[in-house]
C-alpha cells in the first residue's frame, strides 16, 4: 500500500501509539507512505521506526526526539527541520536535503547520508559513528563535539565546516575538500587525509597529494 497523498486539508494530529497516523496514512514498519507533504508538521516524539518516507517533504517540521531508526528517507526534504535528539541510527537518507537542519544531540550511528546536501546543518554533539557521508555537501555544517568515529566522509565538501572538539578517529577523508574548515581540538587518530584539499583548514595536518 503506497500512500501518495495530495494535501488539501489540515494535518491530522500525530499519535505516538503502536502505529502513527499522519494524513490518513498509518505508518508502521510494513507501510509505505511516500511523497507526503509534512512541511511544518509537529512530529515531536513520533515513532516512525522503519517507516518508508522517501521523497517526503518535512521542511520546517518539529521532529525533536522522534524515533526514525532504520527509516527509509531517501530523497526527503528536511530543510530547516528540527531533529534535535532524534534517533536516526541506520536510517537511509541518501540524496536527502538537510539545509540548515538542526540535529543537535541526534543519533545517526550507521546512517547513510551519502550525497546528501547538509549545507549549514547543525550536528553539534550528535553521534555519527560509522555513518556514510560519502560525497555529501557539508559546507558550513557544525559538528562541534560530535562523535564521528569510523565515519566515511570521502569525497565530501566540507568548506567552512566546524569540527572543533569532534572525535574523528578513523574517519575517511580521502579526496574530501576542507577549505577553511576548523578542526581545532578534534581527535584525528588514524584519519585518512589522502588527496584531501585542506587549503586554509585550521587544525588540519599538511597533506601531500599523490600523483594520479
Amino acid at each position: 500500500m503506497i500512500c501518495r497523498l495530495i494535501i488539501f486539508a489540515v494535518l491530522f494530529t500525530v499519535r505516538t501509539v503502536a502505529a502513527t497516523e499522519i494524513n490518513g496514512c498509518t505508518i508502521t514498519s510494513a507501510t509505505l507512505c511516500t511523497e507526503m507533504d509534512l512541511s511544518g508538521t509537529n512530529l515531536r516524539n513520533a515513532d516512525l521506526a522503519r517507516a518508508a518516507l522517501r521523497q517526503s517533504d518535512f521542511t520546517g517540521a518539529d521532529m525533536r526526539s522522534a524515533n526514525l531508526f532504520n527509516a527509509d528517507m531517501v530523497l526527503v526534504n528536511l530543510n530547516s527541520a528540527n531533529l534535535g535528539g532524534a534517533m536516526l541510527n541506520e536510517a537511509n537518507m541518501r540524496n536527502a536535503t538537510l539545509i540548515d537542519t538542526r540535529l543537535t544531540g541526534a543519533r545517526l550511528n550507521g546512517a547513510s547520508l551519502k550525497s546528501a546536501d547538509l549545507t549549514g546543518a547543525d550536528f553539534t554533539s550528535a553521534e555519527l559513528k560509522g555513518a556514510n557521508l560519502n560525497g555529501a555537501n557539508l559546507t558550513r555544517a557544525k559538528f562541534g563535539n560530535a562523535e564521528l568515529q569510523r565515519a566515511d566522509l570521502s569525497g565530501s565538501v566540507m568548506n567552512g565546516a566546524d569540527f572543533r572538539g569532534a572525535n574523528m578517529a578513523g574517519v575517511n577523508l580521502n579526496n574530501a575538500t576542507l577549505q577553511g574548515a576548523d578542526l581545532r581540538g578534534a581527535t584525528l587518530n588514524d584519519v585518512d587525509f589522502s588527496n584531501a584539499d585542506t587549503s586554509g583548514c585550521n587544525g588540519c595536518p599538511r597533506v601531500k597529494k599523490t600523483s594520479q
